[in-house]
């Protein structure tokens, strides 16, 4: 006798707006027992990695720019659930006011300068050789992300979302995937985005994510993408 796929039925408040996010099947990934181990491993290695750098960041931060060492957001994670992701500050204090004055050279949902006046000298060179995102292994520890997944959006730009969009709040949000391994800040139209996060949905095995973290290793190493 076949069982139908579970239902699950959750609504989330984005932006003061509430959306029923309704999946047919609980994605694999996300009840992976494999790829949770593979996660704390590797936030566990990026912990100590991170740990060792960040004098020299938090330094080289202090010197370039008044204000603190770390940078927090809100994010958008797996269904809508929204968590605080940190990074290495990589502009001034105020960037996010100063936001509306810059123009997006990005296409949707996502934004992007290539000459963004907010970004510091020193976060020039965090984006450049992804360091700024080392702080985010605690999320990837506390669940809140995985080592591969989708970008986190902002709550406002999943405010606009229609349904298709929503589709890659299926899975829990990674450091990398395959955004990061196929263009990463050069993409500039956000529906090429979703067409990459959706594959992710179709292709994934804990195979394929090793893969992912293979290539992520490449791309970081020779900056490619890092536009």
């Amino acid at each position: 006798m076949l069982i139908a796929p579970k239902r699950l039925s959750h609504v989330v408040s984005i932006a003061g707006r509430h959306h029923r996010l309704t999946v047919s099947s609980v994605h694999p990934s996300v009840t992976s027992k494999t790829k949770r181990c593979i996660d704390i491993a590797g936030a566990v290695i990026g912990l100590l990695l991170t740990a060792a750098l960040f004098i020299p960041i938090a330094i080289a931060i202090c010197l370039d720019s008044p204000g603190p060492i770390l940078y927090s957001q809100i994010r958008c994670g797996y269904q809508g659930h929204r968590f605080r992701m940190w990074k290495f500050r990589s502009m001034v204090p105020n960037a996010e006011q100063l936001k509306q004055q810059i123009p997006n050279q990005a296409k949707g949902h996502i934004f992007k300068n290539d000459n963004d006046p907010r970004m510091t000298r020193v976060g020039q060179f965090l984006r450049r050789t992804s360091l700024d995102e080392l702080p985010q292994f605690w999320n990837v520890l506390r669940g809140e992300m995985s080592l591969v997944g989708f970008r986190p959006p902002t709550v406002d730009e999943v405010s606009h979302y229609n349904d298709r969009h929503r589709k890659r709040l299926h899975v829990k949000p990674g450091i990398t995937g395959e955004w990061q391994v196929n263009g990463r800040s050069c993409i500039l139209n956000f529906e090429t985005v979703i067409n990459l996060d959706l594959r992710y949905h179709r292709r994934w095995s804990v195979a394929y994510d090793l893969h992912l973290i293979w290539k992520t290793i490449g791309v970081v190493l020779h900056r490619r993408g890092a536009c």
